[in-house]
Order: C-alpha cells, then structure tokens, then sequence
C-alpha cells in the first residue's frame, strides 16, 4: 500500500530547519587585506613590468 498523502510533521521540520537555516547570519571575515585582491594586483603589475622590458630590448 502506498501512501500518497504528504507528512505534515516532515514538511513542518523541513520548513523550520530551512527557516532557521535562513535567519543566521553569514560568517564574514573580518580585518586584514583581501588576499584574492593583493594577488591580483601582484599579477598585473608583474605582467605590465614583463610589457615594458619586452618592449626595451
């Protein structure tokens, strides 16, 4: 025999964990440099560096 009815106590769990789930906040680092930033920045200038000495020689 199936059960094609929905268990309201399982859609209620599902909602109050989904629910709880959605009302905390989300974790930011705080403080110091972003890294992502400081490698790109790093990245480009080392390429506008390769740039000027290939176009010197």
């Amino acid at each position: 025999m199936t059960d094609n009815e929905p268990d309201p106590a399982r859609s209620t769990q599902q909602f109050r964990a989904f629910q709880q789930q959605q009302s905390q906040p989300e974790q930011v680092p705080s403080g110091g440099f972003p890294t992502g930033l400081v490698i790109g920045v790093a990245a480009v200038a080392v390429l506008v560096i390769i740039a000027v000495a290939a176009f010197m020689v």
